[in-house]
Order: C-alpha cells, then structure tokens, then sequence
C-alpha cells in the first residue's frame, strides 16, 4: 500500500469501484516517457510558457529526471529528458538544465514524498499569484487541495542559487501547490500521473474562481464536511480516469512523444 492510501481508504469507506468496462490502458512507460508526456499533455492544455517551466521526476538514488531548458513542452520527447543529480548537475542528456533547477533540488530535499515537481506559469493560476491570492474550494474538483495549498508572497525575482531554493523549500512545508507571488505555481505529487492532474485542476480551479470574482459575486465554497470523501476519491480514481484519457489522446496526436 502506498503512503496515504491508509487514509484514502479510510476517507472513501465502502463502494467506489473502477467502471467494470475500461479503455484501453496507455502502454508502460518509462521514467523519461512519463516526464515528456506530462510535459506535452500541459502544454496542449495551454498551460506552459515558452521555456519558463520544469517538470523534475526523483529517483531512489537521489538523482532525477528533468525537462531540458531552451526546449518548450510542446515539443519535448522522451529523449531530451536529462538525468541530473541532487544538485541539478547534468549527467546524461543533450541539453543545459534551467538555472531554476533549484525550485527543485531543495523541494526533493526536504520533501521525500514529493517525488514529482512541476513548476510553470498558467494564465489563471498566474493571475492569482499577481492578487497574492488562494483560490477558494468552491466545486468538488477543487477539494483535492483542501489542507494543500500555500502561498510564497517574498518575492525574490526568481530562484535561482540553491540558497533560494531552500529558503522557498522552508516555507512550502506540507503543501502540495504553491501559488508563487508575481510568478507563477509549483505543484507536487507522488507520481507523474498525480502531480499532472493536479496542475491541470489547480489550473482549472483558479480560472473559476477568477471568473466567479469577475461577476462581482463571491463563489459558494464546499461545506468542510464534504471535502475529505471528494479529495479521496479523485485522488484514487479521478487520477487514473485523466491519465489514462490524456495520454491516449497526445499518443494518438503525437507519439513520437516517446522517442
């Protein structure tokens, strides 16, 4: 059992089964494939800029995978992905690493759970991050990030030394998003497909809550009490239902994504 399955398990209680009729599942991936594939899915969504974000993926040595800088997502494949190691040093792959690199070696570091950092700059999220400003949970979608979300107002004009990246890594503390001041977010996760659905959710539940502010009326949150069952299950279902979706739809797109 992985780690917080304990809890889901407990959350959800009896009776959510998977559809008894499944899709094709995407074929197995390799670690590079993941990473390019995660990278492409949010880039076709419309949520990357140019080359300002970085998908890094950690390994059980300490070294991890990282989407290459100078290369936007929407046109990585697997074998541009890099190899790089706990300080963000490259050492397999054809291209430089991002100088932001240390977003997250020092995430990684403190936070052995997070396995998967994604970090770029999607319009909604964006738009909040420049208000200094939370979404609130007001559809269920959102209830993922109940208890999760930070938000990193010392705006230092970038991290970019390993000192910075430690002292942001400090404050995210337990959080899964970090909605980064005048920049952009930072999202986590355990896997690949998670940390990938996340962002595209957060990315979601930000655009609505700014649309909702737009009509000059304040959103409806969730009740409290209906967000720990909703979290637990889109955390064990929703994750798959996406992934699964997603990638057969970039795979039938592009599939030299995989090379």
């Amino acid at each position: 059992m992985a780690a917080g399955e304990g809890r889901i398990d407990q959350a959800l209680g009896e009776g959510s089964p998977f559809p008894s009729v499944w899709p094709e599942a995407p074929p197995e991936l390799t670690a590079p494939q993941l990473v390019a594939l995660s990278a492409r899915i949010l880039a076709r969504a419309g949520h990357a800029l140019d080359v300002a974000g970085h998908i890094t993926l950690m390994r059980d040595d300490e070294t991890m995978w990282t989407t290459p800088y100078g290369k936007w997502w929407h046109e990585l494949t697997a074998s541009d992905i890099l190899l790089v190691d706990a300080n963000g040093t490259v050492l397999e792959g054809p291209w430089d690493v991002t100088p932001a690199i240390f977003i997250h070696t020092e995430i990684h570091r403190v936070r052995p759970d997070a396995k998967v950092v994604i970090h770029n700059h999607p319009e909604w999220s964006t738009l909040l991050a420049t208000m200094h400003r939370l979404p609130q949970i007001t559809d269920q979608q959102a209830c993922m990030f109940e208890g999760e979300m930070v938000l990193h107002d010392d705006f230092a004009g970038g991290v970019d030394t390993a000192e910075s990246g430690a002292s942001l890594a400090e404050r995210v503390a337990e959080a899964s998003v970090v909605v980064l001041a005048h920049e952009g977010i930072i999202v986590m996760g355990s896997t690949v497909q998670e940390a990938t659905y996340k962002f595209e959710t957060f990315e979601r539940t930000c655009r609505l809550n700014a649309r909702a502010w737009m009509t000059g009326q304040e959103p409806v949150e969730v009740p409290q009490d209906k967000r720990a069952r909703l979290k637990a299950m889109l955390l064990r279902y929703s994750t798959t239902f996406y992934w699964n979706g997603v990638v057969r739809q970039e795979l039938a797109a592009d599939p030299r994504v995989l090379d």
